[in-house]
């Protein structure tokens, strides 16, 4: 997959009135020794590289010359300012054309000098060449950052010619260079290009960093800033990469109740931060925990809960941080189906650094089965301990070795004939596998109020609070339950009706209210934010209407898509 997300080459042609001319490429073959021990056919100086083409196709894209490829990329003026994308045999070009016609026209207003020459350029175009096959959100981001390279050259030229400077190096280069190489021998002008031009070493380490951090930061003419990331370099799960969209997608469906985890420590995330960034996202990286919700973030930072949403979301696109639910004694975890348990791994010498006296693959073997944070709870263990296992499971969050894993509840009443054979006997814990779903003692886990049986303000307390008035037996409550139990089935409304809980005004109105959150969508943590509810109270009523309700244990899709790939 890794091939298939980095680009072959990046490539600048311009055309203006010394025709197509392709400027610069990279990479670029540094000598003919060694395309005779690659290849024994001649090849262009100016060919691709073949080195990381697909093996299904030997002569991949080193076939086309250069004359070629500023023929077929130099595109007419009229395609200028659309996005560029060719495919021919097994390579797909992707470009903006940009023109620059206007320019000149406001160079020559402002300065009618004849003493000065007159930009030449008509318009130029830095193509990203890519295997055919790659995927379109690949193509589609690197378009963007042809894009926004063209745009920022375009007002350096403007300005002060910038453009125009570093093509006249260039073609002055490749003409010395073509004067030699006709006495002595073919020579590519590349390698002498890169030490002289700032514009072709700009070039190369875009397409370096595009083919490995995919993190790309430019400037321009030492002036302006190009800040891009290939998303699918940095947010990887294994072998991995996941898509673009699957990362928006959840970055729109996060809540305040959701917690922002920072991938790095503080100090290195603040020291890669632009020196005119906002100081509201240097406030977020100052107060961001596992154990804080995105709600509390909002008031400890003093911001807005949209901005902080906002701020959390550019954090997470850049691979700063990843969205999970804050750390509590009642989280459940286990072991990720990516995560590498191999005895000698990097991440168990990382691991052991990190924490010495623990090896990684013993804490894991933990969590081969779901257990909660309170499981580890010894009460005769000393003080320190506890912190020092939470910084453990927020190592092994960040390496994406753990995942989360989430009560869900499904309404499902039993066929008439089978209702009265229902085990009424079987606990509710037993149902969810075994495990105490109750809320034990206190875990000093960060704040007070990251516990579950803290309340939370919700945007919907008041809604559902005004249901939760005195009187549960008043003909006007006895409606309203009757109008939440009236968009089920009759099998539904009689099985509910026929559990003995029922009886009990109180317990069919709060189930009532709850109807909506039991068809398996909204995880216990999220009913207990929206109904500003405590676990106790959910897990109480849950165990009552057991006959009717089906419980199951995975993960928030919210989050899950940080944490493991499932096809």
């Amino acid at each position: 997959m890794g091939e298939n997300t980095s680009p072959i080459s990046v490539i600048l042609v311009s055309s203006g009135s010394r025709g197509n001319k392709l400027l610069f490429r990279y990479p670029f073959q540094r000598s003919t020794e060694g395309q005779s021990t690659q290849t024994s056919v001649p090849r262009s100086s100016y060919a691709l590289n073949n080195s990381g083409a697909n093996t299904e196709d030997p002569d991949g894209d080193s076939k086309f010359s250069d004359v070629i490829l500023a023929t077929i990329l130099a595109t007419k003026s009229d395609m200028c300012g659309k996005k560029f994308e060719l495919k021919i045999d097994n390579v797909r070009f992707v470009g903006h054309p940009t023109l620059l016609q206007h320019a000149l026209c406001q160079v020559s207003k402002t300065d009618p000098s004849p003493k000065r020459e007159m930009p030449t350029m008509i318009l130029f175009n830095v193509v990203f060449a890519l295997r055919a096959n790659a995927d379109p959100s690949v193509i589609n981001c690197l378009h963007n950052l042809s894009r926004r390279i063209a745009i920022i050259l375009q007002h350096e030229e403007r300005r002060c010619q910038y453009l125009t400077r570093e093509a006249k190096l260039i073609l002055a280069i490749q003409d010395e260079v073509s004067a030699v190489s006709e006495n002595g021998g073919p020579q590519s002008p590349f390698h002498h290009i890169l030490p002289k031009s700032k514009l072709a070493r700009d070039l190369k380490e875009a397409y370096d960093s595009l083919c490995t951090t995919g993190v790309v930061r430019l400037h321009i003419n030492n002036w302006l800033e190009v800040s891009f990331c290939l998303p699918h370099k940095i947010h990887c799960v294994g072998a991995n990469f996941i898509p673009p969209e699957a990362i928006e997608k959840s970055l729109k469906s996060i809540r305040p109740y959701h917690a922002l985890l920072l991938l790095k420590d503080e100090k290195s995330l603040l020291n890669d931060l632009p020196l005119d960034c906002s100081p509201a996202l240097v406030r977020i990286i100052k107060s961001a925990t596992a154990v804080k919700n995105l709600q509390q973030l909002a008031q400890d930072a003093d911001l807005a809960l949209l901005q902080v949403f906002q701020l959390a979301a550019h954090l997470v696109y850049w691979g700063k941080a990843i969205i999970i639910y804050p750390l509590c004694e009642n989280n459940v975890y286990m072991l990720s189906p990516n995560a590498n348990v191999g005895l000698y791994s990097p991440l168990a010498d990382q691991f052991l650094r990190q924490f010495p006296g623990h090896d990684l693959p013993s804490i894991l073997a933990k969590f081969s089965l779901p257990v909660s944070l309170a499981e580890f709870k010894n009460p005769l263990s000393p003080p320190g301990q506890e912190p020092h296992l939470i910084q453990m499971v927020i190592w092994m969050l960040q390496h994406r070795l753990l995942i989360q894993i989430h009560t869900y509840v499904c309404l499902l009443a039993p066929p008439k004939e089978d209702a009265n054979s229902k085990d009424e006997d079987t606990s509710f814990a037993a149902r969810v596998g075994g495990r105490s779903l109750s809320t034990p003692n206190a875990l000093s886990i960060g704040s007070p109020t990251s516990s579950d049986d803290m309340t939370l303000t919700s945007p919907s307390m008041d809604n559902s609070s005004a249901e939760l008035l005195p009187g549960g037996d008043s003909p006007i409550n006895k409606r309203a339950t009757e109008n939440l139990l009236a968009s089920l089935s009759q099998n539904e409304r009689e099985a509910i009706l026929s559990v003995p809980a029922a009886q009990n005004p109180e317990d069919l109105k709060m189930f009532a209210r709850l109807l909506h959150y039991f068809r398996g969508r909204h995880h216990l943590e999220e009913i207990m934010y929206n109904e500003n509810m405590r676990r106790s109270q959910l897990l109480m009523l849950f165990d009552k209407f057991r006959s009717v309700l089906v419980v199951t244990n995975h993960e928030d899709p919210v989050i899950s898509v940080f944490q493991s790939v499932f096809p």
